[in-house]
Protein backbone atom coordinates (compact mmCIF):
# COMPACT_ATOMS: atom_id res chain seq x y z
CA UNK A 1 0.00 0.00 0.00
CA UNK A 2 1.37 3.70 -1.07
CA UNK A 3 0.59 6.42 0.82
CA UNK A 4 0.73 10.16 -0.97
CA UNK A 5 -0.41 12.84 1.07
CA UNK A 6 -0.90 16.33 -0.93
CA UNK A 7 -1.42 19.92 0.89
CA UNK A 8 -4.64 20.52 -0.62
CA UNK A 9 -7.56 18.38 -2.16
CA UNK A 10 -7.36 20.58 -5.37
CA UNK A 11 -3.71 19.13 -5.03
CA UNK A 12 -5.16 15.51 -4.55
CA UNK A 13 -7.51 15.61 -7.20
CA UNK A 14 -5.43 17.13 -9.80
CA UNK A 15 -2.19 13.91 -8.90
CA UNK A 16 -5.43 11.37 -8.86
CA UNK A 17 -6.67 12.34 -12.40
CA UNK A 18 -3.18 13.07 -13.95
CA UNK A 19 -2.52 9.39 -12.53
CA UNK A 20 -5.62 7.84 -14.34
CA UNK A 21 -4.89 9.49 -17.59
CA UNK A 22 -0.92 8.08 -17.71
CA UNK A 23 -2.64 4.94 -17.13
CA UNK A 24 -4.68 5.22 -19.87
CA UNK A 25 -2.23 6.94 -22.10
CA UNK A 26 0.16 3.52 -21.39
CA UNK A 27 -2.50 1.25 -22.25
CA UNK A 28 -5.38 2.39 -24.70
CA UNK A 29 -7.79 -0.16 -24.39
CA UNK A 30 -8.20 0.43 -20.66
CA UNK A 31 -10.39 -1.22 -18.43
CA UNK A 32 -11.21 1.92 -15.61
CA UNK A 33 -13.22 1.21 -12.56
CA UNK A 34 -15.16 4.43 -11.04
CA UNK A 35 -17.00 5.50 -8.10
CA UNK A 36 -18.98 8.54 -8.40
CA UNK A 37 -19.85 11.35 -5.14
CA UNK A 38 -18.69 14.43 -4.80
CA UNK A 39 -15.07 13.82 -3.65
CA UNK A 40 -15.19 12.61 -7.57
CA UNK A 41 -16.43 15.77 -9.08
CA UNK A 42 -13.35 17.97 -9.60
CA UNK A 43 -11.38 14.35 -10.91
CA UNK A 44 -13.95 13.97 -13.28
CA UNK A 45 -13.64 17.68 -14.04
CA UNK A 46 -9.74 17.63 -14.68
CA UNK A 47 -9.51 14.31 -16.93
CA UNK A 48 -12.18 15.97 -19.02
CA UNK A 49 -10.11 19.16 -19.50
CA UNK A 50 -7.31 16.66 -19.99
CA UNK A 51 -9.37 15.06 -23.16
CA UNK A 52 -10.45 18.36 -24.15
CA UNK A 53 -6.64 19.74 -23.93
CA UNK A 54 -5.48 16.39 -25.91
CA UNK A 55 -3.49 14.94 -23.40
CA UNK A 56 -6.01 11.73 -22.99
CA UNK A 57 -8.05 9.70 -25.32
CA UNK A 58 -10.85 7.87 -24.00
CA UNK A 59 -11.69 6.88 -27.27
CA UNK A 60 -10.75 3.09 -26.56
CA UNK A 61 -11.52 3.24 -22.47
CA UNK A 62 -14.27 0.84 -21.25
CA UNK A 63 -15.78 1.30 -17.68
CA UNK A 64 -17.56 -0.20 -15.11
CA UNK A 65 -18.90 1.79 -11.88
CA UNK A 66 -19.25 0.88 -8.58
CA UNK A 67 -22.71 1.43 -7.63
CA UNK A 68 -26.08 2.40 -8.78
CA UNK A 69 -29.35 2.30 -7.01
CA UNK A 70 -31.96 -0.17 -7.15
CA UNK A 71 -35.22 1.00 -8.49
CA UNK A 72 -34.39 4.09 -10.18
CA UNK A 73 -34.15 4.56 -13.67
CA UNK A 74 -30.90 5.93 -15.42
CA UNK A 75 -32.49 9.19 -16.75
CA UNK A 76 -33.43 9.75 -13.13
CA UNK A 77 -31.11 13.19 -11.70
CA UNK A 78 -29.55 11.15 -9.08
CA UNK A 79 -28.77 7.67 -10.77
CA UNK A 80 -25.41 7.24 -11.16
CA UNK A 81 -25.87 7.01 -14.78
CA UNK A 82 -26.93 10.52 -14.63
CA UNK A 83 -23.80 11.40 -12.52
CA UNK A 84 -21.49 9.54 -14.71
CA UNK A 85 -23.06 11.04 -17.75
CA UNK A 86 -23.03 14.70 -16.35
CA UNK A 87 -19.66 14.84 -14.73
CA UNK A 88 -17.67 12.46 -17.40
CA UNK A 89 -19.22 10.35 -20.04
CA UNK A 90 -20.57 13.35 -21.79
CA UNK A 91 -17.23 15.98 -21.94
CA UNK A 92 -14.77 12.88 -23.23
CA UNK A 93 -14.72 11.32 -26.30
CA UNK A 94 -15.62 7.71 -24.56
CA UNK A 95 -17.90 5.34 -26.28
CA UNK A 96 -21.13 5.54 -24.47
CA UNK A 97 -21.72 1.80 -25.28
CA UNK A 98 -18.38 0.89 -23.38
CA UNK A 99 -19.78 2.39 -20.29
CA UNK A 100 -21.29 -0.12 -17.71
CA UNK A 101 -23.31 0.41 -14.44
CA UNK A 102 -25.79 -1.95 -13.08
CA UNK A 103 -29.27 -1.92 -14.59
CA UNK A 104 -31.33 0.28 -11.54
CA UNK A 105 -34.82 -1.27 -13.29
CA UNK A 106 -33.54 -4.77 -13.92
CA UNK A 107 -36.64 -7.45 -12.96
CA UNK A 108 -33.72 -10.38 -11.88
CA UNK A 109 -31.97 -8.42 -9.16
CA UNK A 110 -29.54 -11.19 -8.65
CA UNK A 111 -29.12 -11.74 -12.55
CA UNK A 112 -28.17 -8.76 -12.58
CA UNK A 113 -25.45 -8.96 -10.22
CA UNK A 114 -24.14 -11.76 -11.35
CA UNK A 115 -23.76 -10.40 -14.88
CA UNK A 116 -22.07 -7.60 -14.01
CA UNK A 117 -19.74 -9.38 -12.76
CA UNK A 118 -19.54 -11.77 -15.48
CA UNK A 119 -19.13 -8.73 -18.01
CA UNK A 120 -15.68 -7.66 -15.91
CA UNK A 121 -14.64 -11.02 -16.26
CA UNK A 122 -15.19 -11.17 -19.90
CA UNK A 123 -13.38 -8.46 -20.34
CA UNK A 124 -10.22 -9.26 -19.01
CA UNK A 125 -10.62 -7.84 -15.41
CA UNK A 126 -10.78 -4.06 -14.21
CA UNK A 127 -7.33 -2.68 -14.79
CA UNK A 128 -7.46 0.34 -12.02
CA UNK A 129 -10.36 1.23 -10.21
CA UNK A 130 -10.80 4.53 -8.45
CA UNK A 131 -12.66 4.44 -5.39
CA UNK A 132 -13.26 6.95 -2.16
CA UNK A 133 -14.67 5.94 1.31
CA UNK A 134 -17.66 7.31 2.96
CA UNK A 135 -17.95 8.24 6.81
CA UNK A 136 -18.41 4.18 7.68
CA UNK A 137 -15.45 3.11 5.86
CA UNK A 138 -17.22 2.23 2.82
CA UNK A 139 -16.36 1.06 -0.36
CA UNK A 140 -18.91 1.31 -2.76
CA UNK A 141 -22.12 0.42 -1.05
CA UNK A 142 -20.31 -1.69 0.89
CA UNK A 143 -21.71 -1.27 4.58
CA UNK A 144 -19.86 -2.26 7.66
CA UNK A 145 -20.20 -6.38 7.87
CA UNK A 146 -20.07 -7.01 4.25
CA UNK A 147 -17.42 -9.85 3.49
CA UNK A 148 -14.26 -9.56 1.99
CA UNK A 149 -15.21 -12.09 -0.39
CA UNK A 150 -18.29 -10.45 -1.46
CA UNK A 151 -19.26 -9.96 -5.31
CA UNK A 152 -21.56 -7.62 -7.07
CA UNK A 153 -24.93 -7.45 -5.14
CA UNK A 154 -28.17 -5.54 -4.16
CA UNK A 155 -27.60 -4.07 -0.72
CA UNK A 156 -29.67 -2.32 2.22
CA UNK A 157 -28.32 0.92 2.93
CA UNK A 158 -27.55 1.50 6.77
CA UNK A 159 -28.98 4.24 8.78
CA UNK A 160 -25.42 6.05 7.90
CA UNK A 161 -25.44 5.60 4.16
CA UNK A 162 -28.33 6.43 4.00
CA UNK A 163 -28.39 10.07 5.68
CA UNK A 164 -25.22 11.23 4.35
CA UNK A 165 -27.02 10.14 0.72
CA UNK A 166 -30.77 11.58 0.73
CA UNK A 167 -29.78 15.28 1.51
CA UNK A 168 -29.19 14.92 -2.77
CA UNK A 169 -33.08 13.96 -3.39
CA UNK A 170 -36.13 16.00 -3.16
CA UNK A 171 -37.74 15.09 -0.97
CA UNK A 172 -34.87 13.25 0.74
CA UNK A 173 -37.08 10.23 1.69
CA UNK A 174 -37.25 9.09 -2.01
CA UNK A 175 -34.28 7.75 -1.85
CA UNK A 176 -34.02 4.48 -2.40
CA UNK A 177 -32.48 1.87 0.67
CA UNK A 178 -31.17 -0.88 -1.73
CA UNK A 179 -28.39 -0.39 -4.19
CA UNK A 180 -26.14 -2.39 -6.27
CA UNK A 181 -22.61 -2.17 -5.67
CA UNK A 182 -19.45 -3.96 -6.66
CA UNK A 183 -18.72 -6.58 -3.85
CA UNK A 184 -15.16 -5.84 -1.62
CA UNK A 185 -13.69 -9.31 -3.94
CA UNK A 186 -14.62 -8.00 -6.91
CA UNK A 187 -12.93 -4.38 -6.50
CA UNK A 188 -9.91 -6.31 -5.02
CA UNK A 189 -9.54 -8.23 -8.19
CA UNK A 190 -8.82 -5.10 -10.01
CA UNK A 191 -5.05 -4.73 -11.08
CA UNK A 192 -4.57 -1.75 -9.33
CA UNK A 193 -7.01 0.19 -6.76
CA UNK A 194 -6.34 4.17 -6.86
CA UNK A 195 -8.85 5.56 -3.53
CA UNK A 196 -8.98 9.04 -2.96
CA UNK A 197 -9.69 10.73 -0.04
CA UNK A 198 -10.06 14.37 1.13
CA UNK A 199 -11.33 16.60 3.67
CA UNK A 200 -11.32 17.06 7.68
CA UNK A 201 -14.20 14.70 7.88
CA UNK A 202 -12.60 12.11 6.58
CA UNK A 203 -9.62 11.54 9.12
CA UNK A 204 -10.53 9.27 11.75
CA UNK A 205 -11.78 6.61 8.79
CA UNK A 206 -8.89 7.30 6.86
CA UNK A 207 -6.50 6.30 9.28
CA UNK A 208 -8.50 3.23 10.43
CA UNK A 209 -8.99 1.94 7.10
CA UNK A 210 -5.02 2.44 6.20
CA UNK A 211 -3.49 1.97 9.88
CA UNK A 212 -5.94 -0.11 11.71
CA UNK A 213 -6.82 -3.60 11.89
CA UNK A 214 -8.16 -5.41 8.46
CA UNK A 215 -12.08 -5.67 9.68
CA UNK A 216 -15.44 -6.22 7.86
CA UNK A 217 -16.94 -3.04 9.45
CA UNK A 218 -14.68 -1.44 7.58
CA UNK A 219 -14.80 -2.32 4.11
CA UNK A 220 -11.99 -0.20 2.97
CA UNK A 221 -9.90 -1.82 5.02
CA UNK A 222 -9.81 -4.92 2.73
CA UNK A 223 -7.59 -2.40 0.55
CA UNK A 224 -4.10 -3.18 3.05
CA UNK A 225 -4.48 -6.94 1.42
CA UNK A 226 -4.42 -5.43 -2.38
CA UNK A 227 -0.81 -6.13 -4.02
CA UNK A 228 -1.10 -2.40 -6.04
CA UNK A 229 -3.20 -0.12 -3.94
CA UNK A 230 -1.80 3.81 -4.34
CA UNK A 231 -3.92 6.25 -1.50
CA UNK A 232 -3.73 9.87 -1.76
CA UNK A 233 -4.99 12.17 0.40
CA UNK A 234 -5.16 15.71 1.56
CA UNK A 235 -3.58 17.35 4.73
CA UNK A 236 -6.85 17.17 6.24
CA UNK A 237 -7.53 13.69 5.90
CA UNK A 238 -4.03 12.23 6.56
CA UNK A 239 -4.53 14.52 10.34
CA UNK A 240 -4.82 11.20 12.06
CA UNK A 241 -2.35 9.22 10.45
CA UNK A 242 0.55 8.02 12.63
CA UNK A 243 3.00 7.11 9.75
CA UNK A 244 2.11 10.82 7.84
CA UNK A 245 5.94 11.78 8.18
CA UNK A 246 7.17 8.12 6.79
CA UNK A 247 4.41 8.38 4.01
CA UNK A 248 5.62 11.80 2.51
CA UNK A 249 9.45 11.00 2.98
CA UNK A 250 8.42 8.07 1.26
CA UNK A 251 7.02 10.24 -1.57
CA UNK A 252 9.57 12.91 -2.00
CA UNK A 253 12.09 10.38 -1.97
CA UNK A 254 10.95 7.10 -4.33
CA UNK A 255 12.07 7.42 -7.60
CA UNK A 256 9.55 5.80 -8.43
CA UNK A 257 6.87 8.55 -7.51
CA UNK A 258 9.68 11.28 -9.66
CA UNK A 259 7.35 12.41 -12.45
CA UNK A 260 4.23 13.30 -9.76
CA UNK A 261 6.97 15.20 -6.80
CA UNK A 262 6.41 18.18 -8.56
CA UNK A 263 3.09 18.22 -10.23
Amino acid sequence: MDVIICKTSADAEKLTARMIADAINAKPEFKLGLATGATMENVYAELSRLNQAGEVDFSQVRSWNLDEYAGLAPEHDQSYRYYMNKHLFNNVNIDIRNTHLPDGLAEDEEAEAARYDESIDEAGGIDLWLVGIGKSGHVGFNDPGTSFASRTHVAYLNNTTYEQNKIYFNPPESMPRRAYTAGVGTVLDAKKVLQLITGERKAAIAAAAIEGPMTAMISSSALQLHPDTVIILDEAAAADLKLKDFYKEVFENDPKWAKYQNA
